[in-house]
């Protein structure tokens, strides 16, 4: 009889990683964004944050080269985005920052390698790296979260936006943190990166990391990768990457329980760094790393060091594709429906607070 139980074990738990498993495929590369052509081929907001309601300006790809907010480090050879540190902001006014997105979009059979070595933090900072189909009426097309955090939380998080009927089923994930498994509208279906080194001052101490989401027909997933961890095969200018290679990710949403073919059209990659708004900005998380006021204490008024730490530093942007070819058909400019996460904060501020709450007890141990 035991050895009977013990092999039914096994039958079940196949079966299980068949359903909510990794599937790994090979991916060659088809766009490579490093160097002194970072900026070629992403468009930059222009615009107010309307998405989020953040007390910023993205500026254009001309203000932020003027103003240095956006530009290729010269030693490091690096591309940097950041928050305007260096400007007297009076009251009621916003505060200069950057979002780019790639003229390029890319469906399903993509996969996103981004090597960051340091990312914006600090009271009323929201950092984001993430997908959104272009040309949708936002959730429609789906949003992939590959690293989004606030403030002075511990850790940072990740996850799916989608309309209805699209749930996280048996993920085969190292994260032991779930934050809700509705992908539906803003609160989404958000994945705790439980890594110690995932955001903050921890993630620049450890010189950051490599960031590498997959769309696959069999789901999405995320891999977080510490510097010192870091395969080879993103070390290295490697043309090819295989993800059955790469080991259990931190985030898995397997097709089982959302039909991807059906959520996700061509998705943009996006890079934004806002202020404030619905997320940092809320009173019901804002308080809980932070004092003071959101805006009064931290966007207005002299920014040189409320945003030392507000920058993304970033040593490439690789795209790898199952097709090897990639779709330059969409635009991600302007503020039109095209733009993404309209609302999402502010229609699922309560559980994104919970999701992160969950982090900070994860970490330290209390229930702020």
């Amino acid at each position: 009889m035991e050895t009977s139980n013990k092999l039914r074990s096994l039958i079940l738990c196949g079966v299980v990683g068949l359903v909510g498993g990794v599937y790994g495929a090979q991916y060659g590369i088809v766009k490579d964004y490093s160097g002194k052509t970072f900026f070629s081929g992403w468009n930059f907001y222009d615009h107010y944050d309307d998405t989020m309601n953040g007390d910023t300006i993205f500026v254009s790809a001309t203000n932020a080269s003027t103003q240095h907010l956006a530009y290729v480090d010269s030693s490091t050879n690096r591309a940097i985005m950041k928050v305007d540190n260096t400007s007297f902001v009076p009251w009621n006014f916003k505060r200069d920052s950057v979002r780019i997105s790639s003229q390029d979009t890319w469906g399903i059979g993509t996969v996103w390698a981004i090597d960051i070595w340091h990312a914006p933090f600090g009271c009323s900072v929201w950092p984001a790296l993430w997908t959104f189909a272009p040309g949708s009426q936002w959730p429609a097309g789906g949003e992939i979260d590959i690293f989004e955090g606030i403030n002075l939380a511990p850790t940072s998080q990740m996850g799916l936006h989608t309309t209805a009927g699209c749930t996280q089923v048996s993920p085969n994930q190292t994260s032991k943190i779930v934050n809700g498994t509705n992908c539906e509208g803003g609160a989404g279906c958000i994945v705790t990166n439980d890594s110690p080194a995932s955001y903050g001052q921890a993630f620049a101490d450890a010189q950051g990391g490599v960031f590498v989401a997959e769309l696959a027909d069999s789901g999405v997933s995320v891999w977080f990768f510490e510097r010192k961890d870091v395969p080879d095969v993103f070390k290295n200018n490697a043309s090819k990457v295989d993800t059955s290679a790469l080991g259990t990710p931190m985030g898995n949403w397997p097709s089982g329980g959302c039909n991807i073919n059906q959520f996700f059209l061509p998705q943009t990659l996006v890079f934004d760094i806002t202020l404030c708004g619905d997320f940092a900005g809320s009173p019901q998380f804002f308080p809980q790393t932070c004092s003071g006021n959101c805006y009064l204490d931290y966007v207005i008024n002299n920014g040189t060091s409320q945003y030392a730490n507000a920058y993304f530093d970033v040593g490439y942007v690789r795209v790898f594709s199952a097709n090897s070819t990639g779709d330059s058909s969409g635009s991600s400019s302007g503020s039109s429906s095209g733009s993404g996460r309209n609302g999402a904060a502010s229609s699922g501020v309560t559980k994104l607070v919970v999701a992160v709450t969950v982090a900070v007890v994860s970490v330290f141990g209390f229930v702020l």
